[in-house]
């Protein structure tokens, strides 16, 4: 019995072993034990976790996937739910009063960003993920300040969590082989647990002046409240793009003491 990758949830099912076991390999198990798998398909990466993770949770949204998990491991009875893992409160069954644990899969092109947002919505309960992502989104994430592919997510995610690109994945490595190279990575939770400066000001200032990123940040911050304001601040004169997340720490700060909010 074999799965039928289907187009509307994105699927690719990875069919070398090898990559499966560098990806898995990637979790370094450091202050956890339960794992949370997205998308197994037909459980090449699954295999190998049942041997590394004594709390296995999996989510599966496709039917006929969770019903080849099931004959093909049986040790997965009881640890395949069918349900969105967008959707999944962790303060709520399966997941045990003070869960905590890492992510992993390889997940879905389409919804791989909403994936680690909800992560960082989440940050303080997953002190690890280790994804294959589409390279571009890959990168993204990783990236420093100062890079082209510097955005919003990289900033939002870096604040909390340390990154490593791993490896990169060539499309005949998936069945059906996608139209782009993909992008294992790993994020690790930082000593951080609350930023410098109001963190919801924060997200807003980062995304705003994101949307202007070919202008200074001076330009960016006038979409938000008294955003206009007199300051020969540094960073003002800079380009989104080129600021740390310190650095935009910084601005949030500034921009709060100027804007009498």
């Amino acid at each position: 019995m074999k799965v039928r990758a289907k187009k509307h949830l994105g699927q690719h099912f990875l069919i070398d072993d090898s990559i499966a076991e560098r990806i898995v390999n990637g979790l370094t198990f450091n202050n956890y034990n339960s794992v949370v798998e997205i998308g197994p398909g037909m459980g090449v990466l699954t295999q190998f976790l049942i041997e590394k993770s004594t709390d296995l949770i999996i989510f599966e949204v496709d039917n006929e996937s969770v019903g080849y998990l099931h004959v093909n491991y049986p040790k997965l009875i009881g640890k395949v739910y069918e349900q969105d893992f967008l959707k999944v409160n962790f303060f709520e069954e399966p997941f045990q009063k003070g869960w905590a644990g890492a992510i992993i899969g390889n997940f879905p092109y389409n919804i791989s960003s909403q994936i680690l947002f909800k992560v960082l919505d989440n940050r303080n309960q997953v002190p690890e993920v280790v994804g294959m992502f589409q390279k571009e989104v890959a990168e993204r994430v990783t990236s420093p300040a100062g890079s082209k592919a510097y955005g919003v997510i990289s900033v939002l995610l870096q604040a909390y969590y340390n990154m490593e690109y791993l490896f990169t994945v060539e499309p005949d490595s998936f069945n059906p082989p996608p139209k782009v190279r993909s992008g294992v990575i790993r994020l690790t939770r930082n000593n951080v647990q609350k930023l410098d400066c109001d963190e919801v000001w924060f997200k807003r200032i980062v995304k705003a002046t994101f949307n202007q990123r070919r202008k200074t940040i001076r330009n960016g911050l006038k979409s938000l409240p008294n955003g206009v304001f007199e300051s020969n601040h540094i960073l003002l004169t800079k380009r989104p793009e080129q600021l740390s997340v310190t650095e935009f720490i910084e601005l949030t700060k500034l921009y709060l003491s100027k804007a009498n909010l």
